[in-house]
C-alpha cells in the first residue's frame, strides 16, 4: 500500500515531522514532532505542533500512532501535546533503556527517573509491527546514529529518521555515546535492500551546497547510486574512516541539552521543584 505522506519542515531546528494517512481511511501517525523552544528564555512554544494538529483536524484524521525514531539530540518532542490534542499512542525503540540509563547518569537524574521506557505507551523491536488503520507499519531496529534507532516501513514508504539524509548529503554522524559508525553502515546497508522504489523519508535537511530548496523524499534506488556517503557500493572501511574524521570535527547541536532531558522522557518536562518551576540541567564539561 501506498501511504499518503504530508511533511512539516521546521527550519529552527531543520526537522521534518510527517502526517502519514492510510489511504483506506481517516486514520493516521504523527512521526518525529518538534516543540519549539528558545534557549535564550527557556520557553518552549507550541506554534510548530498547532500547525500539525490543525491540518490533521482539518482533515478529519484520526491519529493511531506518535512515532519517535529515536531519542533526538537537535529537537525537543511535541508527542505529548500532540496526543493531548488528538489522542494516540507514543511509540520508540525499545533501546531507549539504553539511552536513559546513559543520559540519567549525565544529567544525575537520581532513581526517581525510571529508566525503563515507562514514559512511552509501546518500545518496538526489530520486527515488531503495527497498523495505521489497515495500513502495516513493520519496525527495523537500525542503530549507529544513537542506540535505539529505528526506522519505520510504512507501506512504501522508510521513515529513517537521522540514520541516512538526502543523497547530496550524505549520513548520520555516530560520535554520541552508544553511536558506532560500523553499526551505522550496517543500518544502512539494510535500507538498501529495501525495494528500489521504496520512498525514503529523512528527518533532517540542510540543503546540501548547490542546492536551493529543501527536500526530504528520495528513494532507495536514489540513495544507492547516488549517497555521497555510501552510494555505488563504497565498502564499510571506507565509510567508518570518513565518518569518524568528519565526526571528530562537529561541534555538539545547539539544543542537544535541553533535547536529551526531554525527550529521553517521552517529551514530557522534568518534575517541578519545591517552588513549582521546572529546571534544565546544564552538566559542565560533561557531554
Amino acid at each position: 500500500m501506498k501511504p499518503e505522506v504530508f511533511g512539516f519542515f521546521d527550519e529552527a531546528t531543520n526537522t521534518i515531522t510527517y502526517v502519514v494517512r492510510d489511504p483506506s481511511s481517516a486514520k493516521c501517525a504523527v512521526v518525529d514532532s518538534v516543540l519549539d523552544f528558545d534557549y535564550a528564555s527557556g520557553r518552549t512554544d507550541t506554534r510548530s505542533a498547532d500547525v500539525v494538529i490543525e491540518f490533521i483536524q482539518e482533515k478529519g484524521f484520526e491519529v493511531e500512532w506518535l512515532l519517535e525514531s529515536h531519542v533526538h539530540a537537535d529537537h525537543l518532542s511535541a508527542a505529548p501535546y500532540i496526543q493531548e490534542k488528538t489522542g494516540g499512542k507514543i511509540g520508540i525503540g525499545q533501546k531507549i533503556t539504553e539511552v536513559q540509563d546513559t543520559f540519567g547518569k549525565v544529567f544525575n537524574e537520581g532513581t526517581e527517573f525510571q529508566r525503563d521506557g515507562s514514559q512511552f505507551d509501546r518500545l518496538f523491536g526489530e520486527g515488531d509491527s503495527f497498523h495505521i488503520g489497515q495500513l502495516r507499519g513493520d519496525v527495523m531496529h537500525t542503530p549507529g546514529h544513537t542506540p535505539a534507532c529505528l526506522t519505520y516501513v510504512i507501506g512504501d514508504a522508510a521513515f529513517v529518521g537521522d540514520t541516512m539524509f538526502m543523497p547530496d548529503f550524505g549520513t548520520a554522524r555516530c560520535d554520541f555515546p552508544g553511536g558506532s559508525a560500523e553499526m551505522l553502515y550496517q543500518s544502512i546497508q539494510r535500507i538498501l535492500a529495501l525495494p528500489d522504489e521504496t520512498r525514503v523519508f529523512v528527518g533532517h535537511d540542510y540543503k546540501a551546497p548547490g542546492r536551493e530548496e529543501f527536500a526530504w523524499e528520495t528513494t532507495v534506488a536514489e540513495q544507492k547510486a547516488f549517497n555521497v556517503h555510501v552510494g555505488a557500493g563504497k565498502p564499510a572501511e571506507d565509510f567508518i574512516a570518513m565518518r569518524e574524521e568528519r565526526d571528530s570535527t562537529l561541534a555538539m547541536p545547539r539544543l542537544i541539552i535541553p533535547s536529551l532531558q526531554v525527550n529521553m522522557r517521552g517529551g514530557q518536562m522534568p518534575p517541578a521543584e519545591d517552588n513549582g518551576k521546572t529546571y534544565l540541567k546544564v552538566p559542565v564539561d560533561g557531554l
